[in-house]
């Protein structure tokens, strides 16, 4: 499949690839190159793949409530959430994102996890609560840098400064009606904008006209990600996974509500064997994920991401290391090919100096 944006990234030289279904661009100038115009100005994605559900009915916000576990009833209209399905037995169904609009909900899921995902909302969703897939009518760009509010504002006119971190407005961009979120998986200040189909390529261009950005692909998508220990799904977090032993414990409410998977997920807490460790390399190499982690000689885990940092130049990683052996300053080594290269836990996020917050 193609996004409505594939044309434009031929035109501009992209490098595309498979994801998810999806021809999608690798990079353009460069994943070094990218990178480092999104951390120091701004970069554009086309995000398009991701999938959308609309929520909506008089139970809705009971219902996303108990299948995620982050709490829902906190949030007012125009405000976002990151957030978790589990199954029963605590393994993670999907990361994602919930935006609470006036009378309806919009969840974002990973591209690869949509049709598990939508079916895993069906099959409990009351009667009175309505689930559409939207993803096929709905295009997604993500505006990511230091320099992002700027340029937006110029394709925009409506004020977007009070948009605060995770919450959004429904404005236009050009003559296009937009759905305008200050989110983003780069660690950055940055927006992500959510339009029909008809409407993303306007968007598109509109923002393109402003100039000073620079064209992005997943390549850097993935190593401005792995700077901040952002989790991958189908890497760092699964089904084999739970919240607790991911790190995701901040957005995952076991004392106030219920939700499917609570009770293994208050276990996992009670009971921790392992971590999502952030490490970087002391050696001169690179981890890959399946590569093996030992600390005091012995196998303690393996690595889940692993990546070289444009922005630290070294390489980075993340992997489940055994409890205890965790912490910050813990010296490891990585079995790289068949050599043992030495590498320390560090405290995340890797990159430090992010807007995200700006």
């Amino acid at each position: 499949m193609q996004t409505l944006l594939y044309q434009k990234h031929i035109d501009l030289n992209a490098r595309m690839v498979d994801f998810a279904g999806y021809q999608m661009p690798i990079q353009y100038s460069g994943i070094v190159q990218e990178h480092l115009s999104v951390r120091n100005s701004c970069g554009i994605f086309d995000v398009s793949h991701m999938g959308e559900f609309m929520v909506s009915g008089e139970n809705t916000e009971a219902f996303l409530n108990r299948m995620t576990v982050n709490d829902i009833t906190i949030l007012d209209a125009g405000d976002a959430q990151y957030s978790a399905m589990c199954y029963d037995d605590g393994g993670i169904v999907d990361d994602i994102v919930v935006y609470r609009y006036n009378d309806w909900f919009m969840m974002v899921v990973n591209a690869s996890n949509l049709e598990k995902d939508f079916m895993w909302l069906n099959k409990h969703k009351p009667d009175d609560v309505e689930l559409v897939d939207v993803s096929a009518e709905t295009g997604l760009i993500a505006l990511q840098g230091p320099d992002s509010r700027s340029i937006l504002q110029k394709a925009v006119k409506e004020d977007i400064s009070d948009i605060s971190f995770y919450t959004f407005i429904v404005s236009k961009v050009g003559s296009a009606s937009a759905t305008i979120a200050r989110t983003g998986y780069t660690g950055e200040l940055g927006f992500e904008i959510y339009a029909d189909n008809d409407s993303i390529q306007h968007i598109w261009d509109t923002i393109m006209n402003v100039g000073g950005i620079t064209p992005c692909g997943l390549g850097c998508r993935d190593t401005l990600r792995m700077e901040m220990k952002f989790c991958l799904y189908g890497n760092d977090i699964d089904e084999t996974t739970n919240t607790i032993e991911a790190g995701l414990g901040w957005i995952t409410k076991t004392h106030n509500k219920d939700f499917i998977g609570r009770d293994a997920v208050i276990s996992a807490k009670e009971n921790k064997t392992r971590y999502l460790a952030a490490f970087e390399m002391v050696d001169r190499a690179i981890p890959r994920k399946g590569y093996t982690i030992f600390a005091d000689g012995k196998e303690v885990g393996v690595v889940t991401s692993g990546t070289h940092s444009p922005s630290l130049q070294k390489g980075i990683g993340l992997g489940f290391v055994q409890f205890g052996k965790h912490k910050s300053g813990k010296e490891l080594e990585i079995d790289i090919r068949g050599k043992m290269m030495k590498a320390v836990i560090v405290k995340p996020p890797f990159y430090k100096n992010g807007t995200v917050q700006l």
